[in-house]
């Protein structure tokens, strides 16, 4: 057999092992439609208290840390809490987006709610970023509160792919703007600050990429395996990073936290990048008029009250926050792009054609519940 044939034979060998190997293995990602829905609690509860916490839970956080947990006082009266064993300090140090996030689970959890009858009264508890105690919520029945449709919490996603160019349309603007009061902008992609955020958000990637406590915090988050994913119900999983497929099936079964301090997984990072912001309809700002705390949980509510408008009109929001987790990035941006308030978010947004379902997974309702 001549070299020519024998590196075919191989080839051939190779690729029907891998293949008999992916045939007889996990073949799709495990994904929040996978899960078994368990609504029994060790700590008593009525089934409304559950279906409020379940839905709150659906908020979105960094890394999909879900960094909250709930204390449990007597029927329908909690604290919502800050949980330090899910910090991300390499990129939010100062726990800013843990408090954004905890914001977007309490306007979930109001929104859950009020569509079962109840009306919510919140007492701030946290006078720092750091404290555990956040807010204490108690509930109670009321005269006819405006009802939500929980299904746009239950659908809500994150989007990175398959965005179309069009710019966002006014009257959908005015519909995802409706009631908010200032502190949103949008730049559309004809404007020099869509420019400006495109390039400087590549340029914080490449920057967080290759800093080693931003890219081994992001190995702990990532669930590379359908194993892990079911095991830890959060983080960053192959179906939320829009992995599918054969490829989807490579990263499952052969990559593991090493494989994010690779060179190569580092350039792949930058390179999809670069291929994300070349196709939005702009960025939406959402800022802040200080650091507080109140100010924190309230732009987290805004951030969530928009998002879950935005599948109405097929329109896809991706947080990109790198911006403002890098100095050399964070100390630029308000002047360039004209804004003096406090920037809280940075969202790419754009059309789609097709709204997928939601994947991210959940952490069932005991692992985030306390006395």
């Amino acid at each position: 057999m001549d070299r020519r044939n024998f590196i075919k034979y191989t080839t051939a060998i190779v690729v029907i092992a891998g293949t008999t190997y992916y045939l007889t293995s996990d073949t799709s990602n495990f994904e929040r439609a996978d899960l078994q829905t368990d609504l029994k609690t060790k700590i008593p509860m009525q089934n409304d208290e559950k279906e409020i916490l379940i839905l709150a839970s659906l908020a979105p956080s960094g890394h999909n840390t879900q960094p909250w947990f709930v204390k449990y006082h007597e029927p329908f009266h909690w604290t919502i809490c800050n949980d330090r064993t899910r910090w991300l300090d390499g990129v939010d140090p100062t726990q800013r987006e843990t408090i954004l996030s905890i914001g977007a689970f309490v306007q979930n959890l109001e929104y859950a709610a009020n569509n079962l009858g109840y009306s919510c009264a919140f007492d701030l508890l946290a006078s720092s970023n750091e404290d555990e105690e956040i807010v204490t919520v108690k509930l109670s029945r009321s005269l006819p509160v405006q009802k939500f449709d929980i299904k746009k919490i239950q659908e809500r996603r994150t989007l990175r792919s398959n965005y179309l160019n069009g710019i966002i349309k006014k009257e959908d603007l005015d519909y995802l703007l409706e009631n908010e009061t200032g502190f949103i902008r949008y730049f559309p992609n004809t404007s020099k600050e869509h420019l400006y955020l495109n390039e400087q958000t590549i340029e914080a990637n490449r920057i967080q990429s290759y800093r080693d406590a931003a890219q081994n915090e992001l190995a702990d988050w990532v669930r590379f395996s359908n194993e892990d994913v079911e095991k830890y119900r959060d983080g960053l999983t192959p179906a939320s990073m829009e992995i599918e497929g054969f490829s989807g099936w490579i990263v499952r079964n052969f990559y593991d936290k090493q494989s994010v301090m690779k060179q190569d997984f580092r350039e792949k990072n930058i390179a999809k990048v670069v291929e994300q912001v070349s196709k939005s309809a702009g960025w939406l700002v959402i800022s802040s008029p200080d650091h507080s705390v109140l100010s924190l949980l309230e732009a987290g509510r805004r951030l969530q009250r928009i998002w879950l408008k935005a599948r109405d009109k097929k329109i896809a929001f991706h947080p990109m926050t790198q911006i403002l987790e890098e100095e050399k990035t964070r100390l630029a941006v308000n002047y360039a792009i004209g804004i003096k308030e406090n920037i809280q978010f940075l969202l790419r947004v754009g059309y789609i054609e097709n709204y997928p379902d939601p994947v991210t997974l959940r952490r069932p309702i005991n692992w985030f519940t306390r006395n």
